[in-house]
């Protein structure tokens, strides 16, 4: 299945990458085709905006989203979520795609 990840970037060290990172070869070794943000937009530095722009035209290509732990207080990852449902896609929990409950974000990385 191709899955497009979601989740919290912004205010997170190293933008979250590790965590987009681990997920992708999680799911890959499952045999799914993952389409990761972190790897469309490997530049820190990049705007907001140019960053969901890209990440939208890939997520669309998607049969479904995979969401990571924090993905709530994301507004990219909000935006990505709502569009995916709006366009009949699955919405899929990372943890429990996996069966890893060890994924859920510690108290301090949410607040």
């Amino acid at each position: 299945m191709k899955l497009y990840l979601a989740g919290p970037m912004t205010g997170h060290p190293d933008l979250n990458f590790p965590a987009f990172h681990e997920m992708a070869a999680r799911l890959r070794g499952l045999g799914h085709e993952i389409i990761n943000p972190a790897e469309i937009n490997p530049n820190p530095g990049a705007a907001w905006t140019d960053c969901m722009r890209a990440d939208i035209a890939q997520l669309v290509t998607c049969e479904g989203v995979v969401t990571l732990p924090g993905w709530e207080r994301s507004r990219g990852a909000r935006i990505e979520v709502m569009l995916a449902g709006e366009l009949g896609m699955s919405v899929l929990d990372a943890a429990r795609l996996v069966g890893d409950v060890v994924l859920r974000a510690p108290a301090e990385v949410l607040a």
